[in-house]
């Protein structure tokens, strides 16, 4: 594998993508692959910075577009920083969360729309598109349950029930228009999760 992949997961908030995230690395590490792992917002020193911009609940008077453009924003920094540079050198980039997370949480979520949160991030991506997106599936009450029980809410967690619905729908109906989003029940226990994606994962880099 002379090039590198970009993995994405995706999910529901409590959809428990960063456990299986860091048993995806662990993994793939244990097969001698080199592993670059993000996040978004994130994976930057700027990109973290406004991170934090976007998810503290002091923020209560953020527009739905200025929330928009800064993942956006978010998102260019770490694709020129880290994913573009580590897929080049051959390495995995696994991402928690990508694009598609825009798509549902402020095109569907927020009612931005799909066309017009697809159109900002198109010279954020530079052309970039993952490999593979694993979505892990969840009702959005259970993900949220498992939340209330993790830490306190951040600005986003905190949108509310009817919010969180219309973001678990998207991300059900957004999967039906894209050949390379793998669904993966999230509602097991954490070894059959892993199971499931490392299946899709090995016959992804067989492929290759």
């Amino acid at each position: 594998m002379k090039k590198g992949l970009l993995i994405t997961l995706e999910g529901p908030d409590g959809s428990g993508k960063t456990t299986q995230i860091q048993l995806l690395e662990e993994y793939l590490k244990q097969k001698g692959f080199e592993i670059i792992k993000t996040r978004e917002p994130g994976g930057t020193p700027i990109s973290e910075k406004i991170r934090n911009i976007i998810l503290d609940n002091r923020n209560t008077e953020m527009s739905d577009m200025c929330e928009a453009l800064l993942y956006a924003a978010s998102r260019a920094q770490l694709v020129n920083e880290i994913i573009k540079p580590s897929i080049e050198e051959g390495k995995i980039v696994i991402c928690d969360r990508f694009v598609l997370s825009s798509i549902v949480y402020q095109g569907i979520g927020r009612e931005l729309g799909i066309e017009k949160i697809k159109y900002i991030n198109q010279a954020a991506l530079e052309g970039l598109e993952p490999d593979l997106t694993i979505m892990l599936t969840i009702p959005y009450e259970e993900g949220l349950k498992r939340k209330y029980k993790q830490k306190t809410l951040d600005r986003l967690e905190n949108s509310g029930n009817k919010f969180h619905e219309k973001v678990f729908n998207g991300y059900l109906d957004i999967s039906k228009n894209y050949d390379k989003i793998k669904l993966v029940n999230a509602n097991k226990n954490v070894k059959e999760v892993h199971n499931q994606i490392v299946e899709i994962v090995d016959s992804l880099i067989k492929n290759k």
